[in-house]
């Protein structure tokens, strides 16, 4: 029993100095960088904010600029209760930034709840479409829900950067270089109220490529590409781990091996 609370303590010594470490990584990688940011502002009433998961390393500079800088309003980033997200959860923290926990495998129901009361409250709920396990730039149905039921509009942040590091996880996650250029950005507010679920679905994840392709990634057209072939690498690799596929990506999977 003794060894056992050792051990315990010791992990929540390692994840603290571990999120402490990338805390400070991030900040000495920022302040080397050029950055710009689009103009454009938040809403004063709540809304759903979206950017894909692969993005999330540098975000809470984005939330520094349109959420702490500008608005000072609140906004909460909707996090997976797994064990990533704990240490998303805290590294975001520094920042001042709230979460709710949940996903679409575990808790989502709760997540729900908890994202339209933090809206009617005029706070912003932002959310990874494609987190917490993928497929990569697949939209699940949480934010057009969201938006829908709470009839508010969805703007897409994204950055892109000159120079970085790309992991080799499912959301082939980016980290900006020192010494790079990073482009922030948040897109003009769109709706999804009198949309089906799979159109609205398909409206976010266009919305979000553009965002890419304004920044200075890849096109709208080469996203989508890179979407569709991805898709077979991921069903092979982490399926197992996610047996909640929607039918509309079930229909491109079809789609891929009839070809």
């Amino acid at each position: 029993m003794a060894s056992c609370k050792f051990k315990n303590t010791l992990e929540k010594v390692a994840l603290s100095v571990g999120v402490f470490f990338i805390y400070i990584l991030m900040w000495l990688i920022f302040l080397t960088c050029k950055k710009s940011y689009t103009p454009n502002f938040l809403p004063q009433n709540g809304c759903v904010v979206v950017f894909w998961h692969g993005r999330l390393s540098f975000m809470s500079f984005a939330y520094r600029r349109w959420w702490s800088s500008q608005n000072r309003k609140q906004g909460k980033v909707i996090i997976s209760d797994h064990k990533d997200g704990e240490l998303i959860t805290r590294i975001i923290k520094f920042f001042g930034i709230g979460t709710i926990r949940g996903s679409s495998s575990k808790g989502g129901a709760r997540a729900l709840i908890e994202a339209l009361r933090e809206i009617k409250q005029g706070h912003d709920v932002i959310i990874t479409p494609d987190g917490p396990r993928g497929p990569r730039h697949s939209v699940a149905d949480g934010a057009a829900v969201i938006a829908q039921k709470s009839s508010c509009e969805i703007y897409a942040l994204n950055f892109e950067a000159n120079s970085f590091w790309e992991f080799k996880s499912w959301d082939k996650m980016i980290l900006p270089k020192p010494f790079s250029t990073i482009n922030f950005s948040l897109s003009a507010p769109f709706s999804v109220a009198n949309l089906e679920q799979k159109e609205a679905k398909e409206k976010i994840q266009n919305e979000l490529w553009r965002a890419s392709q304004n920044d200075g990634g890849k096109s709208a057209e080469q996203n989508k590409e890179d979407f569709r072939s991805n898709l077979k690498i991921w069903w092979k690799k982490y399926a197992h781990k996610n047996p909640q596929i929607s039918d509309d990506i079930r229909e491109i999977l079809d789609e891929i091996y009839e070809k």
